[in-house]
């Protein structure tokens, strides 16, 4: 393979980045430039893959170049995750933002994650039911074979693992462990161990004030370092998009894409109906649906084209604190739970089409009352799950699969389209964990009305993004 086409496409590349570049001298929004991001990206990508498809190691080449860019803007944004989880709590409590209410206030986002899982777990079910969907719709290649065949050997080990014992992963045996992020559950994890700092940190208060104060300005000088380490890398983020987008579009499979189309496209009808859900909640609280939309866009935009909620997370917060006026500590519950907890896309949605489509296979009819109640059932327990046995749609499927007796090899299956509706359940995620915070703040009437209804910083020009302190 000639070096002179995987150049020519890294130099494509980087002229589409010193594009957005100049648009941020000119002024042009954080969010414009996003969307721009996200546009060149798409094209440029769907361009790469019409002009190689003859030539099928150009593009694979090219994309390790593009990961550079993409790849490397999203490790950095994990680097910052679990420093912004931990300091930002603690800061709450420094704070009195999370005195004497942090497990109300965690019950509350706990509660609203979970429901809101159980209703995009209907949502599934009605879209199956729709669009009339069934297993023998699916391809059994041999791609999708290998992977049924390794679905089934991670049941096993799921198997030997109760309940009780997925939610015991939940807690920081070793919180220098979770820091490094090893484990699955480590931003959980790491939640936990924060509010027993911040806990302790109250009862330091009362016995010794003076030192209390010594670590309050600690925490506030780390918190200070690590907004700034976040505001650093979130100004990349156009960047990032235009890389990742170029990269989905390059590579997907459009073949199969076509051949699955009806369940993509059922998948994303009960996506987007939970995402109105989520703004009819919120018009149900008195709030604009139309501001969380404007303000929430760069947000999920990244979400679904990264295709991961963790990174996400910086994004999450600082757009609920900045913009939608959410206090700093219970954005962080909201934010951190939502990654492991009732995640409406990938432990909602999916896992409920999933086991519909699947029972009949097994001779069960899906459509009695009795079975249905239990698919929700299921699907709202083992959200709490997902986070002990390795998190994302497909652990989700297998254990609401497992434990309805229903044949979990059917999640490999649609392993040729997995990414492209896994980039629309990330953003429901994310969406779902900014609802909580939202509502829970409304809840406990903490909620700074004037912020959310205000432009905030996404209509304030090309940097504004950058230059508010959060939690200020």
């Amino acid at each position: 393979m000639s070096w002179f086409p995987v150049a020519l496409n890294v130099t494509g590349l980087f002229i589409l980045i010193a594009v957005l570049y100049w648009m941020k001298g000119r002024g042009f929004s954080f969010s414009s430039r996003v969307f721009a991001g996200l546009g060149m990206g798409i094209a440029y990508g769907l361009i790469l893959h019409a002009a190689y498809q003859g030539q099928p190691g150009v593009v694979p080449a090219s994309v390790e170049w593009f990961n550079l860019v993409g790849t490397g803007y999203v490790k950095l944004l994990q680097m910052v995750t679990i420093p912004l989880v931990f300091i930002a709590i603690v800061s709450a409590f420094t704070r009195m933002e999370l005195a004497d209410n942090t497990g109300r206030l965690a019950l509350t986002v706990v509660a609203i994650l979970v429901g809101t899982t159980a209703i995009a777990s209907v949502l599934g079910i009605g879209s199956v039911s729709l669009f009339h969907l069934d297993a023998t719709q699916f391809h059994q290649g041999q791609a999708e074979m290998q992977r049924m065949q390794e679905l089934e050997q991670t049941f096993g080990e799921l198997q030997q693992m109760s309940m009780p014992d997925r939610l015991l992963e939940l807690l920081p045996a070793n919180p220098f462990l979770d820091f490094t992020g090893q484990r699955r559950a480590s931003t959980i994890a790491v939640v936990i161990f924060a509010g027993f700092v911040g806990s302790a940190y109250l009862g330091l208060r009362r016995r010794d004030a003076a030192a209390a104060e010594t670590f309050a300005r600690l925490v506030r000088a780390l918190e200070g370092v690590v907004m700034g380490m976040v505001r650093q890398v979130i100004r990349l983020t156009p960047y990032g998009i235009l890389a990742i987008m170029t990269r989905v579009a390059a590579t997907s499979d459009y073949t199969a894409i076509w051949q699955l189309g009806k369940f993509v496209v059922a998948s994303y009808a009960a996506l987007v109906a939970m995402f109105l859900l989520h703004l009819l909640f919120l018009g149900a609280a008195g709030l604009s649906p139309a501001a969380y939309v404007r303000k929430a866009l760069p947000v999920l935009t990244f979400a679904f084209s990264s295709r991961s909620s963790a990174a996400t997370l910086p994004l999450n917060v600082r757009t609920q604190v900045e913009e939608l006026g959410v206090p700093q500590g219970i954005a962080n519950l909201a934010g951190s739970l939502g990654l492991s907890i009732g995640q409406n896309g990938c432990a909602g949605v999916y896992p409920a089409m999933l086991a519909v489509m699947a029972a009949p296979l097994v001779g069960i009819d899906p459509w009695t009352p009795g079975f249905l109640l239990s698919v929700v059932g299921v699907v709202a327990i083992s959200s709490f799950g997902v986070a002990g046995v390795g998190g994302g749609a497909t652990f989700a499927s297998l254990l609401v699969l497992s434990m309805l007796n229903l044949p979990v090899g059917l999640a490999g299956l649609l392993i040729s389209v997995e990414p492209l509706i896994d980039m629309g359940r990330t953003a429901l995620n994310v969406s779902g964990a900014m609802t909580a915070g939202i509502l829970t703040s409304r809840l406990a009437g903490r909620l700074d009305v004037d912020v959310y209804r205000g432009r905030g910083a996404t209509g304030r020009g090309a940097d504004a993004e950058a230059g508010v302190q959060v939690g200020a």
